[in-house]
Order: structure tokens, then sequence, then C-alpha cells
């Protein structure tokens, strides 16, 4: 098994490199470049997309995850997630669109869009993560005196926190995939790339704006990554 991972891990700088080489023989470098100004403006709009709606889903989803997980909420969390569940099954193009016939055309109608796309993960492993908390934790803190809310920030909350930043991971990857549909409505964004490259079938163009998606998915899960990693106590991360 141990040679099999040294295996895949030499293989895949490897591929990297050859898909490298492939690329610059190709042409394909010379042809994204040439769309340079176009993607350092449109990355922008796209950075400040994810970072406006993806936030926001974390502002609220974490403490609607709270909020269910609490004992007064026992009776009633399930049907709340469920209906969660069903928002996610509605396909997001079609959320989009929705927006747009609420809010009209811009960036508002792509925001809501994107939040409400990025909102189920982060509810749902906050209130999993809560959940699982072992009950001898909460009665020993109990019995120390402590109060509910206090018990919820010092107990809680740390031994949760890893499972609430896989959710969190999990909603930006999403968020910054899910970004590009936002130009259907004008959003802005490198979606404006992509579905110019298809209508016009320009390889070049649409590389141009995907490429530049993969990578910022990528860096956006690293950093969260990284956070999940530092910031989780040490006690409770099995990163650690």
């Amino acid at each position: 098994m141990r040679k099999t991972l040294d295996l895949t891990k030499a293989a895949v700088p490897l591929a990297t490199f050859a898909l490298g080489l492939w690329v610059a023989a190709s042409g394909l470098l010379d042809q994204i470049a040439a769309y340079w100004e176009d993607i350092v403006y449109l990355t922008e709009q796209h950075m400040v997309l994810v970072a406006a709606s993806g936030g926001a889903a974390i502002l609220v989803g974490i403490p609607v995850g709270i909020w269910l997980s609490r004992p007064s909420m026992e009776r009633y969390a399930e049907y709340v997630m469920q209906v969660f569940n069903i928002g996610t099954t509605i396909p997001t193009l079609a959320v989009i669109a929705l927006s747009m016939t609420l809010l009209g055309i811009g960036f508002a109608p792509a925001f809501f869009g994107l939040f409400v796309a990025s909102l189920l993960p982060i509810v749902r492993n906050t209130y999993a993560g809560l959940l699982a908390v072992p009950a001898h934790l909460k009665e020993a803190a109990t019995g120390m005196g402590m109060r509910p809310l206090v018990i919820l920030w010092r107990v809680e909350l740390p031994n949760a926190l890893y499972v609430v930043f896989s959710g969190v991971r999990t909603a930006l990857a999403i968020n910054v995939g899910t970004t590009p549909l936002a130009f259907l409505i004008g959003g802005g964004g490198l979606g404006e790339l992509i579905f110019t490259g298809i209508d016009l079938m320009d390889t070049g163009m649409l590389l141009a704006g995907a490429v530049p998606v993969a990578m910022l998915a990528v860096t956006v899960d690293f950093l969260t990554g990284q956070s999940q990693l530092r910031l989780v106590p040490k006690g409770v991360n099995p990163l650690r």
C-alpha cells in the first residue's frame, strides 16, 4: 500500500509536467495569454462574488446550524433540514433564474443564487458536528457549573469545529465552480470568457476562463484546508 501511495505521489508531478509541455507545444498558452487583461479584470469580479456570497453563507449557515442543534429544536430540526435538502435538488441554474425573476439582473441576483447554493453544506455540517459531540463532555461541563452558552462556546464548538470547517470547505468549492453561471444573468465573472468561448467555438477563450476558475477552486480549497489544520484545536483535529 505504501509503495502504491509513493508511486501515486511521484506520478502526479510527472503528469502535471507532461501536461504543461503539451499545452506549451500546442500553442494554447499563447491563445490564453492573449486574453490576459480580461482574465485579470474578470477574476476580480469572480473573487468578489465568491467572497460576498460565500461569506454571507458562512455568517448565516453556522448560526442556523447551531440553532437547529439546540435541545429546544430537537422535534423540528429534521424537518427544517429536509427543507434545505429539497432546496439542493433544484438545479443551480434554476435557482439563479429564479433569483433573476425576483431581483432582475446584475450582482444582486447572482449573489442570492450563489448564497443559496452554498448554504446547505455549512448548515448540515454545523448541525451534524454539534450533535456528534459526546454527551459525557456536555454532562461534565454542566457538572462544573457551566451555563449552556458557555458549554456551546467552550465545549461543543471546539469539538465540532473540524466538521464545520469541512462544510465551509465544501461550500466554497461549490461556490467557486458555480460562479461562472452568474454571467448568464449579468453578474460578471470568468463565465463571460467560458460561455463566449463556447458560443464562438474559441478554445483559447474558453480555457482563458476555465483555467483560472480551476486555479481559484484549488487555491480556495488549499487555503481553507490550511485554516482547518491550523485553527482546529490539536486534541480534536485528526490531521494533527
